[in-house]
């Protein structure tokens, strides 16, 4: 019964196998077969894909920004005049200035509008300047009102003086960034440099007049230096050392079976140095190595870059040994060295025997100070008032002590820029506030038309007026109006003005 069962049971998996076998299909590659054939083959009907995938349920919509805030630090709070919204007509509405014309605010960013009033002031700033170009001091030129009159007098073709306020000042990049906003030959420094009157009036004076204070180089000079260094060269680094490197180098600070493969790799290590030098000999070098042999001795290290370029070190090439051997065989110049001499419009590089700058290497010179936009910021109005009350010297002075030092140094460095604003005869106009004894420039149409076509994003992605802002959008985070408001009013806000958008 068993023996039966099991031969049954053989000849049942021998018939799957042979089913099996002989119904499975290979697929051809349908390139190698007759078109004919291909054509005929079924299709799968799919569905085309939808427009857009399905989205993920948590994904978070943000809300359409409709209106941004600047931020109000007298009253720490959000701004409600120095504000922009979306009407629902699609106007852009000012909470100072009411609607903005379609054309004008196209290409504007709604944060950039937020800082209208204070792009306005520097326009209306620069408008009570003189018209005639030359040299513009701004102190606050990181302020959102000083910032404008910076970029706008540049626009205009002014060499501006930037003084970035201690606010911003210990940004060193907000330094970097103001100076880099301001073509040559004006520039920015910080506050605590103005502070300086003899330094910021000797910066304003190289602007304006392209003087630099830098007298020609004198050949003598020049070879005077050479032979000073030389000499505490040669002594420094005598030849009877192994090669030009300091002893402390050479001296063995390891353990004890270390020591002999130290001293085994010495001779690999020192000849990455130059040899030492020759003796020199202080007399003979002021005999014999004269002005035209420093001018020989420099074409020696052309002729050492142009071989360590190609590749080519065969040769022995050392100064020191280069200096002896001119002294005891001297050179003559060649035809070529006075031609180089003779031509001022090589770049990179001097002569010795002839004292001349190369050719459009000079500093343009800004023109005569037209006047200073100062921008009030907290710091220099406290101590601005607090000085304008006392009537006396020594209770001016009083004054001045019982301040904090922000206050002092604000009041100091303001003093500066006006100082040297009133040397030349020029205006001095305040903005964003006022201060005893000087005109404050307030804002008009034409000025706030000037604003807004600087702040237009033009085709090219340019503007005339740029601001570093950070935006809180408080319309997906209503919580992110409070922590902006907190931010902006700290004693140090930081660089970036602060916008709210809803």
């Amino acid at each position: 019964m068993m023996a039966t069962t099991s031969s049954a049971w053989r000849a049942a998996v021998a018939t799957v196998s042979r089913r099996g076998l002989h119904t499975r299909r290979k697929v051809k590659n349908s390139v190698d077969l007759p078109q004919a054939l291909v054509a005929n083959f079924p299709t799968k009907k799919v569905e085309p894909p939808s427009s857009a995938p399905d989205q993920d349920p948590d994904y978070y919509n943000r809300n359409p920004v409709t209106s941004a805030h600047a931020i109000d630090l007298e009253k720490g709070q959000l701004s409600t005049l120095d504000s922009v919204a979306l009407s629902p007509s699609g106007s852009v509405v000012h909470g100072r200035y009411g609607e903005l014309p379609a054309d004008a605010v196209a290409g504007t960013p709604l944060e950039y509008l937020a800082l209208l009033r204070m792009a306005a002031e520097g326009a209306a700033g620069l408008a009570k300047v003189s018209k005639q170009q030359g040299t513009l001091l701004v102190y606050g030129a990181s302020q959102a009102n000083g910032f404008a009159a910076v970029q706008l007098a540049v626009s205009e073709g002014h060499a501006v003086v930037g003084v970035v306020d201690a606010q911003h000042s210990c940004h060193a990049d907000m330094v970097e960034y103001v100076k880099a906003m301001i073509p040559e030959p004006g520039t920015a420094v910080a506050e605590e440099y103005a502070m300086a009157k003899k330094n910021f009036a000797d910066l304003v004076s190289s602007v304006s007049t392209g003087n630099e204070g830098l007298s020609c180089y004198d050949a003598k000079e020049c070879l005077e230096d050479f032979k000073a260094n030389l000499l505490a060269y040669a002594e420094k680094y005598p030849d009877t050392m192994p090669a030009a490197v300091d002893a402390s180098k050479m001296k063995f600070l390891g353990m004890e079976k270390d020591k002999d493969q130290f001293r085994a790799n010495m001779e690999a290590y020192l000849a990455q140095f130059p040899p030492g030098s020759p003796p020199m000999d202080k007399q003979q070098l002021e005999t014999y190595f004269t002005s035209e042999q420093y001018e020989i001795f420099r074409t020696k290290f052309w002729e050492q870059t142009s071989s360590v370029i190609s590749g080519d070190e065969s040769h022995f090439f050392s100064p020191p040994h280069i200096v002896q051997d001119l002294m005891k065989t001297p050179e003559k110049k060649s035809d070529s060295l006075q031609d180089l001499a003779a031509f001022p419009k090589i770049p990179f590089s001097f002569t010795t025997v002839n004292n001349f700058y190369p050719a459009g290497t000079e500093q343009a010179a800004g023109g005569p100070v037209v006047g200073a936009i100062i921008s009030v910021t907290p710091n220099l109005k406290t101590a601005a008032e607090a000085v304008n009350k006392a009537k006396t010297l020594r209770e001016k002075a009083e004054a001045l002590q019982f301040l904090t030092t922000a206050q002092k140094d604000a009041f100091r460095a303001a003093s500066s820029v006006v100082a040297m604003a009133k040397e030349a005869g020029a205006p001095v106009i305040t903005v964003g506030g006022t201060l005893p004894g000087f005109e404050t420039a307030e804002p008009t149409d034409a000025d706030v038309q000037t604003a807004l076509s600087a702040m237009a994003i033009q085709d090219d992605g340019t503007t005339k007026l740029d601001y570093f802002v950070q935006a809180y959008r408080a319309g997906d985070f209503p919580f992110y109006a409070d922590y902006a408001v907190h931010r902006a009013t700290e004693v140090l806000a930081g660089p970036r003005q602060i916008v709210v958008t809803k």
